[in-house]
């Protein structure tokens, strides 16, 4: 066995941490889907849209949503729909 073939502590955190960065957006999309109901910053975080894009949206009835108080809600489910049917949408060659 050489020097280099041994790890030491400091080895083993620093994977650890790299690894979690590299997990941590997995996470973050994970917990996001297991809730029922999103927030407008969720939505907009999974779709990648503007908060402009989400109210046209809105407005032109493209996606549900409940509203309490100020704070507009989403189903999960309605969004997880929503990005399967684009998904499955091939995009529009322009001529």
């Amino acid at each position: 066995m050489t020097p280099d073939d041994l790890l030491t502590k400091k080895d083993l955190e620093n994977f650890k941490n790299e690894l979690f960065e590299i997990l941590k957006p997995l996470k973050e999309a994970q917990t996001l889907q297991q809730q029922k109901w999103l927030r407008s910053k969720d939505v907009r975080k999974l779709l990648n849209i503007s908060a402009g894009t989400l109210q046209n949206m809105r407005v032109a009835g493209t996606i549900s949503h409940n509203k309490v108080g100020k704070i507009f809600f989403y189903k999960a489910e309605d969004i997880d729909k929503m990005l399967s049917g684009a998904e499955k949408k091939s995009p529009k060659k322009k001529l």
